[in-house]
């Protein structure tokens, strides 16, 4: 019986999916299993994974013929995966050992759907401790309580999937999977469902988990059209927000949000390449002008100044082209 699944997708990370894989050999078990989907690399990042076939303990490998993105790939993983517990990890990152079994015993513990934890963001050389942004530790609580306020970040905007662990009756409850095909914010509609549909979770302060930041081949450090994906994120999480049953208390918290990350981007326009960033500026004026607009203007009249004045000449901008051209 497998009582963990844990999905690692890798693309083009050669350099860095051994620490991955140690990791990974660091915290195997009888019971666990590591799913590593490699996203139709090129760079002979495969190599490495066909070997940790073999010797890596639990490892299944599954491949695919052309590249999804991160989404697809975390879905591939999942529809493989046979544990009652699953996790996540970037082929880019690292885990402590033990790591794993420390988080599936605080599952077994606390019974919920599902808990969050902190991690550390390693960028060159420094690192630094980022907590979840909920501040009662140990406590099953409902997710959908910790979406508000919507003025301050909360646990629905600490999105990474990595952080934490899921039990199956989520993918059960279809939960779980991504939205096929999207290259970034691919965990925002995620959280978001899980906060709003999910019954139980908690926040353990368990640190373990290695984000490593600033790799040259992520999409965060890459100014290309994939990035517009954001767009789509977001609009699903608006559209999906606003059918749910506490719709006029979420949607504030969704908008806000909606708008600091269009604000976010906005500000460092000049890292994309200028047809890219001629159509950013087109496609989140659209945007701003597609979401409730009594949202939008409490959303604008809360920020500070300079963002608020930023959205507001965003919003006034000709729109000419659609959200559909970031698909």
């Amino acid at each position: 019986m497998v009582k963990l699944s844990v999905i690692v997708p890798f693309y083009n990370v050669r350099a860095y999916a051994p620490d991955t894989l140690r990791s990974l050999r660091a915290n195997a078990r009888d019971d666990f299993e590591f799913l590593l989907v490699d996203d139709c690399s090129s760079d002979g990042t495969i190599a490495l994974l066909e070997r940790a076939e073999r010797e890596l303990p639990g490892a299944v490998l599954l491949r695919h013929e052309r590249n999804g993105g991160l989404a697809t790939a975390r879905n591939t993983g999942l529809n493989a995966a046979r544990g009652t517990y699953l996790a996540y990890l970037d082929g880019d990152d690292w885990v402590a050992p033990g790591y794993f079994a420390q988080l599936l015993s605080s599952m077994e513990e606390l019974g919920c759907d599902f808990i969050r934890t902190d991690h550390v963001q390693v960028t060159g050389q420094e690192r630094t401790v980022h907590r979840v942004p909920h501040g009662r530790r140990g406590e099953v609580m409902s997710p959908r309580e910790a979406i508000l306020p919507a003025t301050r970040s909360t646990s629905v905007d600490y999105a990474f999937a990595w952080a934490g662990m899921y039990h199956r009756r989520l993918v059960d409850q279809g939960l779980l999977h991504f939205t096929d095909g999207l290259r970034t914010a691919e965990d925002r509609p995620w959280i978001w469902r899980l906060h709003r549909e999910a019954r139980t979770f908690a926040v353990t302060g368990a640190l373990g988990v290695f984000y490593r930041r600033g790799v040259a081949s992520s999409l965060t450090q890459i100014g290309d059209v994939r990035q517009l994906d954001f767009i789509r994120a977001f609009d699903q999480v608006i559209e999906e927000t606003a059918k749910d049953r506490n719709a006029a208390d979420l949607l504030p918290k969704a908008v806000r949000t909606y708008c600091a990350i269009i604000s976010h981007h906005m500000s460092g326009i000049e890292r994309f390449e200028p047809a890219v960033a001629r159509k950013l500026r087109a496609m989140s004026a659209d945007a701003l002008r597609r979401l409730p607009q009594d949202h939008l203007r409490d959303a604008l009249d809360s920020m500070d100044s300079s963002r608020a004045a930023r959205l507001r000449r965003l919003r006034r901008r000709p729109v000419t082209v659609s959200a559909g051209a970031a698909a």
